[in-house]
């Protein structure tokens, strides 16, 4: 067994050595064939000529080797072209995908706009009754309240015109059949205290410039006032009820607009196709009146419509730029506000020039005039020219300040000896019926600007002016009396009149006021009054009568008066 193990290691040997042999044998075979199939470096023979090379020949190459760069440069360019707009068609391709899989959302909110819709108009036609009934009960109260004053002021005018009548007369008392006795009298009593009452608060609070006649005497008794106001609560009580019972999102009109914003920046397309724009002055009508029930633009501090909820809301989406830039230019929202201004605002407003509004009253015209001025102003009504619902408006007030006009304006004429004596009742009263002329003739002079000039013009001065003051004033002695009159009509008169006038010559309308003036300034200079002669033509240069101020400082030779008319 030994020698068996031996023998297995000695042949194991001999193979290990066979097999190094015979790898060693490839190794150098492998060897000897690379060296011999390896090529032999070329060798520089400097006795060889190369060929010749010139400058021709180095730009020729080069120039073929740039245009055949350049060729490959723009078949790649085509093949990058190609693949950009295989890219965009690809990208268009899914845009499409992506709307086409929107639809159902789009559906949905179309069919949730419509149900809103729909339930948003059922629920104002069921309260829009309520609100009508409740607006009309507090035009009633206030119209009743208006015509009761009207009354009181015209029937305490004939009262008293009846009384000082029968004075001067020679009776004592009057007749039964005029006056009815004591019952009318206690009426003009009632009204002289209430003139000593405005008489004493002036006083107090220091209105040195005032005269009687220029208040407007609209002062109501205590029970009165607290019956007004107790059946006026109670309309607003009933008016806070009115949509306990409604969600928000029906009745707020800022959440409102907030679903058609909503609308409108998701679809700008179809959101204008639908004609919003013209819908919602309509959809938010009653809404608005709602809110402008307790509203009342004939009181002090009255609340400005830019202050209110309903038109913050209305004037932040009108202003809103969400709309697609294609469109942003012509944007129909912008015009929301003007449109619910024109269908709301100015009929209510209109409602309150025909029965309520006192041209009388100079703290009522104020408020009109201001408030007017900032709707016409601020706010551009319509792209039309033409407003309908202004001239609409702006007639209301020309018939209103007519009426007054014919109804309001009474100045009697009494004998001179009657009205010397400026204690006297007739010359008191004759004061007053003058005065509260001149005031209404301020009042409907604040219109300038707002309604048509000649409309101004024709009820100011053709009928006030000429028609009623300017006799009353013909028939007042030259004097500081006079003067004061005339002062105080010029004062009223609008500057704007006067700035384009040429040729030195005044309206047409007050050629007759400037007679009278002249003739005015000669009597007082003949009578040695300088002060007041240069106070009257200080007036005529004012209304403009250069001419007539000219004529009259040549022929007086007051060269020292030249200096007014520059």
């Amino acid at each position: 067994s030994g020698e068996s193990s031996e023998d297995e290691a000695q042949m194991k040997w001999e193979e290990q050595q066979i097999k190094k042999a015979v790898k060693f044998s490839q190794e150098a075979y492998v060897d000897d064939s690379l060296h011999k199939f390896q090529p032999a470096k070329p060798k520089f023979d400097p006795s060889v000529s190369l060929p010749p090379v010139n400058l021709e020949d180095v730009k020729k190459r080069l120039t073929e080797r740039i245009t055949s760069l350049q060729d490959v440069h723009r078949a790649h360019q085509r093949e990058y072209e190609k693949y950009m707009e295989d890219i965009a068609s690809s990208e268009m391709t899914v845009q499409e995908l992506e709307k086409s899989s929107d639809a159902t959302l789009n559906y949905k909110f179309y069919r949730a706009m419509k149900t809103y819709a729909e339930n948003l108009i059922n629920c104002l036609n069921e309260k829009v009754k309520d609100i009508n009934e409740l607006e009309w009960a507090v035009h009633l109260l206030l119209q009743q309240r208006a015509m009761a004053l009207l009354k009181r002021r015209q029937d305490e005018l004939k009262n008293e015109a009846a009384y000082i009548q029968h004075l001067t007369s020679g009776n004592d008392k009057p007749t039964n059949g005029s006056l009815e006795g004591d019952e009318k009298v206690q009426l003009l009593k009632m009204c002289e205290h209430r003139r000593a009452c405005r008489r004493q608060a002036r006083e107090c609070a220091g209105e040195g410039d005032h005269h009687e006649g220029m208040s407007s005497d609209d002062e109501l008794a205590p029970t009165e006032v607290t019956e007004f106001q107790k059946s006026k609560d109670n309309v607003l009580e009933d008016s806070r009820k009115i949509f306990e019972d409604v969600h928000a999102d029906f009745c707020d009109i800022r959440k409102i607009l907030l679903k058609f914003q909503e609308w409108k920046e998701k679809f700008p397309e179809s959101y204008c196709d639908a004609y919003i724009s013209f819908c919602l002055p309509k959809l938010l009508n009653p809404l608005i009146r709602f809110q402008l029930i307790n509203w009342n633009p004939l009181e002090q501090n009255f609340t400005d419509l830019e202050e209110m909820p309903w038109f913050r809301a209305i004037e932040e989406f009108s202003d809103a730029k969400n709309i697609s830039e294609s469109k942003r230019d012509a944007d129909p929202d912008e015009e929301v506000l003007c449109r619910v201004i024109e269908k709301t605002v100015l009929p209510k407003i209109g409602a309150f020039v025909k029965n309520m509004w006192d041209p009388l009253s100079t703290s009522q015209t104020k408020n009109l005039v201001q408030l007017c001025n900032n709707i016409f102003e601020k706010q551009v009504l319509s792209r039309n020219e033409r407003s309908r619902a202004k001239e609409e408006l702006m007639n209301m007030v020309v018939l209103r300040m007519k009426k007054s006009v014919e109804e309001d304006v009474f100045i009697p004429l009494y004998p001179k000896s009657t009205v010397e004596d400026k204690s006297s009742l007739c010359s008191k009263f004759q004061d007053r019926r003058f005065w509260s002329a001149v005031k209404l003739l301020s009042n409907v002079l604040l219109w300038d600007g707002i309604v048509q000039e000649d409309a101004v013009r024709d009820l100011g001065l053709s009928k006030l002016l000429n028609r009623y003051l300017l006799l009353n004033i013909l028939n007042t002695p030259p004097g500081l009396d006079s003067i004061e009159k005339c002062n105080k009509v010029v004062a009223c008169l609008p500057e704007r009149w006067f700035q384009d006038l040429k040729s030195g010559s005044t309206l047409p309308e007050l050629l007759n006021f400037c007679q009278h003036l002249l003739q005015c300034a000669r009597t007082l200079y003949k009578s040695n009054h300088s002060k007041e002669t240069e106070e009257v033509l200080l007036l005529l240069v004012k209304v403009k009568a250069l001419q007539i101020v000219e004529d009259f400082i040549e022929e007086y030779k007051l060269e020292h008066l030249k200096s007014i008319i520059r």
